[in-house]
């Protein structure tokens, strides 16, 4: 089911079976999208990282992921664009650059407890039900209902990864430090670069990721280039040289003791280990690919 707004906003929400996955064709600019498994040992690629995920856990996904979907049968999919959700609120931790949506340098999920499976369901059946109105209240109940999703997921996120109790002031220096990589990883390599931008020293942002308990910034950098790599070397043909060059290193000598260093084999070492990856079945479509 397809909601679309009168100003670009767009909305789905499917549950997606083994049979029914290709279906899934619409393009659509800068998607974000919820995947809810519903059965247990759901084996995906993200990034050419393997994961395995169980029942009710809850993936989130921005337009810069690319996924393999290697062992999955049943999926619950909700997929959206900027103008539905992230006008308000969007510098809030549940916007789409709060904690589950700030980058793509690491993979969002949660698992449902137990004792919040019901309010989720009650979520999704609530969708469900507000899909088939037509009046000038769809829009916003939807976006409300969507809301309380993030909000019960992001509560769950910051309990299980011990971010309950960190100053919110700190939490938005490493949301928007996350951001700015995101948008600038390609031509900017250092922490000082990106302190820069936020008015920060580079030794502020060092310390407010350390008493996190988190990587550091430099290595978060490191992160989000080994993605983009890995990403082009996994699934495009584009030359070596070629993908160093966009990533930002002078020549491809550079490029490839970067890649390995990280990675502990060469580019094309990397290249040749597996062949592409086919996620056209349903990540694929649903990132417009």
């Amino acid at each position: 089911m397809i909601f679309r707004g009168d100003t670009g906003e767009y909305f789905q929400m499917e549950e997606i079976q083994c049979n029914n996955s290709l279906g899934l064709n619409e393009s659509m600019e800068h998607p974000l999208s919820v995947l809810w498994f519903t059965e247990d040992h759901c084996k995906v690629t993200v990034d050419a990282v393997p994961y395995t995920f169980n029942k009710n856990t809850l993936l989130f996904l921005t337009e810069f992921h690319k996924v393999d979907i290697k062992e999955v049968y049943s999926i619950k999919l909700l997929r959206f664009n900027r103008p539905f959700y992230c006008i308000k609120d969007h510098d809030s931790e549940v916007g789409c650059n709060g904690l589950l949506f700030f980058g793509a340098s690491q993979v969002p999920y949660i698992e449902i407890p137990e004792e919040r499976i019901r309010a989720f369901s009650l979520i999704w059946e609530t969708m469900d039900m507000e899909m088939v109105y037509t009046d000038n209240l769809q829009l916003e109940m939807l976006q409300t209902v969507m809301k309380r999703l993030l909000i019960l997921a992001t509560r769950i996120f910051k309990k299980t990864h011990h971010l309950m109790d960190i100053n919110p002031v700190k939490m938005d220096l490493v949301r928007n430090f996350c951001y700015l990589v995101e948008k600038h990883f390609k031509t900017e390599h250092s922490v000082a670069a990106y302190a820069d931008m936020l008015f920060k020293s580079p030794k502020t942002i060092s310390n407010v990721f350390r008493d996190m308990g988190t990587k550091s910034p430099l290595e978060y950098i490191h992160e989000r280039i080994m993605i983009e790599a890995r990403r082009h070397l996994r699934y495009t043909d584009t030359g070596i040289s070629t993908i160093g060059y966009d990533l930002g290193f002078a020549d491809i000598q550079t490029f490839s003791r970067f890649f390995k260093k990280k990675e502990g084999i060469s580019p094309k070492e990397f290249r040749e280990m597996e062949p592409k990856g086919n996620f056209a079945n349903i990540i694929g479509s649903l990132h417009g690919t």
